[in-house]
């Protein structure tokens, strides 16, 4: 028996899944399942891969918008590809997408690559601002988690980078970084 899955995500841990919820389960999803990880990859998107996982032919699996299920073009044709092996359907509640048609699926790639392209430009704008201020001296960047000084002073009385790693807990790359700089 086909039954309608449906997916919601939020991309932080501040935001909340509830209207997305409302509106997958209003559209007839069966169960919705949710997840706060963001969507610039599938990597460790465990709620994702279950439902991938468990659709069956003549599934759908249904999201708000496309952009809930993957904010690159490559993903989200591995998405569709997936459900298409297993003859499953795509559906979105707020743009008008089916992949059960031809029309559907080319509609999909098309939303796929404006949904990169915004992707791409927000990221690129928040590159800029980032530089714009360190110039004014505003932006320091993260504060580092690692005891910057207490490896350095380590490594100054002898102590090598792996024991250094596993006495502060940290990785030795993270040593290595922290050793860059004296």
């Amino acid at each position: 028996m086909a039954q309608t899955i449906g997916y919601a995500r939020v991309s932080t841990k501040d935001q909340d899944c509830s209207i997305q919820e409302e509106a997958l389960r209003a559209a007839g999803a069966a169960v919705v399942r949710s997840e706060k990880k963001s969507g610039a990859t599938t990597k460790g998107r465990a709620e994702l891969k279950t439902i991938l996982d468990f659709m069956r032919s003549g599934d759908t699996l249904l999201v708000t918008r496309i952009d809930r299920l993957a904010r690159s073009v490559r993903d989200l044709e591995k998405i569709v590809e997936a459900l298409e092996k297993k003859g499953a359907h795509l559906r979105a509640t707020e743009q008008s997408i089916d992949t059960s048609s031809p029309a559907g699926r080319a509609f999909v790639q098309m939303l796929a690559v404006f949904a990169q392209f915004e992707y791409d430009v927000r990221k690129e704008r928040q590159m800029e601002g980032i530089e714009k201020a360190k110039r004014k001296g505003v932006y320091k960047g993260r504060k580092p988690t690692v005891p910057v000084e207490k490896v350095r002073e380590m490594k100054a009385d002898g102590v090598g980078a792996s024991a250094i790693a596993r006495e502060l807990k940290i990785a030795r790359s993270s040593v290595y970084k922290a050793l860059e700089g004296a």
